[in-house]
């Protein structure tokens, strides 16, 4: 009898074991979301979108106009230097060196309106409340107990590409719009 009891306390403790241990493992199921990722995918077809790609297409314009002035007065100096012209060079030097100045101040910043408007297109409340309820729909039906967002966490410095759960989204997004 002394035997038995010991036998049914030591299955009791063993299977209890099993059930922290997978209480344990539940606990420390993560996975990670690239949500600019899903933003492009989701909204690509967007008039704010198409607008915030047509503006970023004219300030690479401008950028890539601005580029080509300067080799050109680059060139230009070469030239007056070559030919012997020491004032025409010093003159193109001055503009090559303004010039350059200008467009580091303009790519900063139209880089930072971009980035702003970007990050104010991602975060609308229509975009984040669908994101955020099928993020949870994915977390409760494959048992994750926390979801991380894989751009602005700095804090990830590796993650396995199986808890990557950003396509998953995006379909599950996309096969949503289409009913």
């Amino acid at each position: 009898m002394k035997r038995m009891k010991k036998s049914i306390l030591f299955a009791f403790l063993w299977i209890s074991g099993l059930g922290f241990q997978a209480a344990a493992q539940q606990l420390t199921r993560f996975a990670v979301v690239d949500l600019p990722k899903v933003y492009l995918a989701f909204f690509r077809e967007s008039r704010a979108v198409r607008e915030f790609e047509e503006q970023s297409s004219r300030v690479q314009a401008e950028i890539d106009r601005m580029t080509r002035e300067i080799q050109e007065l680059k060139t230009a100096q070469f030239n007056a230097e070559s030919r012997g012209d020491r004032a025409q060079a010093m003159r193109l030097e001055n503009e090559v060196y303004r010039n350059s100045e200008y467009l580091k101040e303009y790519f900063r910043i139209k880089t930072a309106e971009l980035e702003d408007r970007k990050s104010k297109l991602t975060q609308s409340e229509t975009f984040l409340g669908q994101v955020y309820e099928e993020i949870r729909f994915i977390a409760e039906s494959e048992g994750y107990s926390m979801v991380l967002n894989l751009k602005e966490n700095t804090g990830i410095l590796w993650y396995s590409p199986t808890v990557d759960i950003t396509d998953k989204l995006i379909q599950n997004l996309r096969s949503k719009g289409n009913r």
